[in-house]
């Protein structure tokens, strides 16, 4: 940590301690950098909207969202967006249009001046929600 607040990785992607509950994800979000962290709120009211007792921790400076000790998805900020990752996302319908080097994970960037699918996304979360999640 900085004198000014969580220091910035590479990407401006925020070093927050290891940690489970709401508080490290909320201290992930304002630690956001510049516009990503618009987007960081939009993802999680959408993710808490949606799944109201979705279950967030931050691990590997990264926040993610499950259900029963399992994760399946997450977000973090690179230099030029910020990623949006589902653990399962081949399943998804339709699938995220980013493809992964790990074998079922699809991501979602997010731009600057991007608007976020709310409705999309959603249903994505809905539908990650009903499947296995990942122990991490």
């Amino acid at each position: 940590m900085t004198k000014d607040g969580p220091k910035l990785l590479t990407g401006g992607n925020p070093q927050i301690a290891k940690g489970d509950g709401m508080g490290p994800v909320q201290a992930y979000i304002a630690a956001m950098p510049g516009w990503k962290h618009g987007v960081g709120v939009a993802l999680d009211r959408i993710f808490t909207d949606t799944l109201p007792q979705v279950q967030k921790a931050v691990k590997w400076n990264t926040p993610l969202y499950g259900q029963g000790g399992r994760w399946f998805m997450a977000f973090n900020c690179t230099t030029r967006y910020v990623k949006v990752a589902f653990f399962q996302g081949t399943r998804l319908d339709p699938i995220p249009p980013v493809s992964s080097n790990t074998a079922f994970t699809r991501y979602l960037h997010v731009f600057e001046g991007d608007t976020v699918d709310a409705v999309q996304l959603a249903d994505w979360v809905r539908q990650a929600a009903r499947l296995p999640g990942t122990v991490m």
